[in-house]
C-alpha cells in the first residue's frame, strides 16, 4: 500500500558531484529521469554492486513515496574484454557467460528488495544507436579513425575536461590520470578514448561504417541515456570508481554529439565498500559476492547494513557491521510481529513522538539521502512500538506500526512484502504459542536465582533459554523474550 506524504514539490537536495554542493532536485517536470552505470557482468556480482543498487533504489523509492513521478534506467554492459576473457577460459559464447550472470544479479537484487527499474538496456541491443553517435562525433570533428578504430579527440572540447574530478589536461598529462590507455595504433594523444574498436581475430564483432569491431566501454552508456531520455537526463551516475575516466567521457561525448550543455542536471556518485579496513579484492581474499553475503546474513539484514550509512559514505564492511545490523533488524520484525502485523493504522499526526520522528526522518532523507537519520528514527519507533507492546497499547503500536510500514518499508525497502510478513508472523505465532509456557517458567527460575543473587544458576537458565532459539533482554520493567533470526 502506498501512502506517500502528499507533498507537490520535494525539497530534496543532492550533492552534485559536477559542482560539489549539495543542490535541490527540480521535481516541477512531468518526471524525474535517472540513470545510473549497471555492471559489467563477468563474474558474480560483488557487495559493491549491491550498495550501488540499494544506494539508487533509495533515491527512487524516496521521490516515488513523495508523489514524484520517476523514470529509472539502469544497464547492462553485456560486451567487454572482461567478458571475451571468461567466455574463452570456460569454452563458451560470451553472451552465456554476460546472460548468466545478469540473471543472477536480478535474482539477488530481487532479494535485497531493490525496485525493478524501468528499464534495462544492453549493450549489444543499442549497436546501431552507438554507431550512430559515433558517426555524429566525426561529422562534427570530434573523432576521428585510426587504425585500430575510432577514437574521441579530447583537444577538440577541452573546456569539458575535469567536469567531474577536478582534474586538468596538465595533470593527465602528467600521469596523475589514473585509467588512462596508452597511444594505440594511430591515436594521435593518449588522452584520447576508444569509440570503437577493430575486432581481433575471434572476437565478437558487428559491422560498422568504420570497420568490422564493438564499441568502447564510454560510448554505450551515453548512448542508452538518449536512447531512453533524449539529449538530457535529469540524475546520472554510478560507483564513485566510475567518475574518472567512463563519466568524464560521457560527458564529452554527449555534449558534443547532440549540443547541449550540461548532458546529465545532477552527477551522483555512491561511496565504495571496504572489507575490515582494506580494499575489498580477490587477492587479498576479502571479497564478497552478493550472494555470499546474502547467505551469510540474510537479504534484508545484508540491506540493512549497506542502507545504515550516507550513500556518499564509504562503508567498512565488517563483522561489527553484520552483527549491529542483525540485531536491530531482529528487533523491527519482531516488534511488528508481536503487534500482530501491518493492518494497521496509516495516520500518526496527533501522536507527538511519532511526528518528531517523521519530521526528522523527512529532513535527513532531504538532506542528501541521509538514511542514517532514517534508520536512528525507525530505531526511536521500534522502541515505542515494543514498549506499546509491552503495556499492551493497541492503538499506540498500531500507529508504530503503520510508520514503520511507511518508512521502513517502503521508503528504506527493510520490511519483506505484506504476504511474506504475514507468513513470518503465523510460523512465529506459532512457535511462541509451542514454547511460551516454557520459556517464562524458565524467567521466572532466573528472575529468582538472580533476586537470591545465584548468578551462576540464572546464567545456566538464561543459556538454556538461548538453546530455544529465544533472546532475553533485560529492561527496567522485567525481562522480556523475541525468538532468534526473524
Amino acid at each position: 500500500m502506498t501512502i506517500g506524504i502528499g507533498w507537490l514539490h520535494v525539497p530534496l537536495r543532492l550533492f552534485n558531484t559536477s559542482s560539489r554542493t549539495k543542490q535541490e532536485i527540480d521535481v516541477s517536470g512531468e518526471e524525474v529521469t535517472i540513470y545510473a552505470c549497471g555492471i559489467t557482468p563477468y563474474s558474480p556480482s560483488h557487495i559493491g554492486h549491491a550498495r550501488q543498487a540499494i544506494a539508487f533504489d533509495t533515491l527512487v523509492r524516496w521521490l516515488r513515496f513523495q508523489g514524484v513521478r520517476v523514470r529509472y534506467v539502469t544497464n547492462f554492459t553485456d560486451i567487454s574484454d572482461t567478458i571475451i576473457d571468461a567466455s574463452k577460459k570456460e569454452g563458451v559464447d560470451f553472451l552465456e557467460v554476460a546472460n548468466r550472470h545478469i540473471s543472477d544479479y536480478r535474482i539477488s537484487m530481487n532479494r535485497l528488495n531493490v525496485l525493478d527499474a524501468d528499464a534495462y538496456p544492453r549493450v549489444t541491443e543499442s549497436i546501431e544507436g552507438i554507431i550512430s553517435m559515433i558517426e555524429t562525433l566525426v561529422e562534427k570533428g570530434h573523432a576521428y579513425l585510426a587504425d585500430d578504430g575510432v577514437y574521441f579527440e579530447i583537444d577538440t572540447a577541452p573546456e569539458k575536461y575535469g567536469r567531474l574530478t577536478g582534474q586538468t589536461l596538465e595533470m593527465v598529462r602528467s600521469g596523475a590520470g589514473g585509467r588512462v590507455a596508452s597511444t594505440g595504433a594511430g591515436k594521435r594523444d593518449h588522452r584520447d578514448f576508444a569509440l570503437w574498436k577493430i575486432a581481433k581475430p575471434g572476437e565478437p564483432s558487428w559491422d560498422s561504417p568504420f570497420g568490422r569491431g564493438r564499441p568502447g566501454w564510454h560510448i554505450e552508456c551515453s548512448a542508452m541515456v538518449h536512447e531512453h531520455f533524449g539529449h538530457q537526463v535529469d540524475i546520472h551516475g554510478g560507483g564513485s570508481d566510475l567518475m574518472f575516466p567512463h563519466h568524464e567521457a560521457e560527458i564529452f561525448q554527449s555534449e558534443c554529439c547532440f549540443d547541449v550543455e550540461p548532458f546529465a542536471k545532477h552527477w551522483m556518485h555512491n561511496g565504495m565498500i571496504n572489507v575490515d579496513g582494506e580494499k575489498m579484492s580477490k587477492s587479498l581474499g576479502n571479497f564478497w559476492t552478493v550472494s555470499e553475503a546474502i547467505d551469510a546474513v540474510g537479504p534484508m539484514v545484508l540491506r540493512y547494513a549497506l542502507v545504515n550509512a550516507p550513500y556518499r559514505q564509504p562503508i567498512d564492511f565488517n563483522q561489527v557491521l553484520l552483527d549491529d545490523a542483525k540485531k536491530n533488524h531482529s528487533k523491527l520484525i519482531e516488534s511488528i510481529i508481536s503487534a500482530g502485523g501491518v493492518n494497521v493504522a496509516r495516520q500518526w499526526d496527533d501522536i507527538e513522538s511519532l511526528k518528531n520522528a517523521e519530521d526528522s526522518l523527512i529532513r535527513g532523507m532531504d538532506d542528501d539521502l541521509n538514511t542514517r537519520v532514517a534508520i536512528a528514527e525507525m530505531q526511536s519507533v521500534v522502541k515505542i512500538l515494543r514498549q506499546a507492546n509491552s503495556s499492551q497499547d493497541s492503538s499506540m503500536a498500531s500507529a508504530c506500526v503503520g510508520w514503520l510500514s511507511a518508512y521502513a518499508g517502503e521508503v528504506l525497502g527493510l520490511l519483506p512484502d505484506e504476504e511474506s510478513l504475514q507468513k513470518m508472523i503465523g510460523l512465529v505465532s506459532e512457535r511462541r504459542d509451542e514454547m511460551r509456557e516454557r520459556v517464562e517458567s524458565l524467567i521466572a527460575m532466573r528472575e529468582e536465582a538472580r533476586s537470591q543473587r545465584n548468578w551462576t544458576e540464572a546464567d545456566r537458565i538464561r543459556d538454556e533459554i538461548s538453546e530455544l532459539g529465544v533472546v532475553i533482554e533485560d529492561g527496567e520493567s522485567g525481562a522480556t523474550w523475541r525468538m532468534k533470526d526473524l
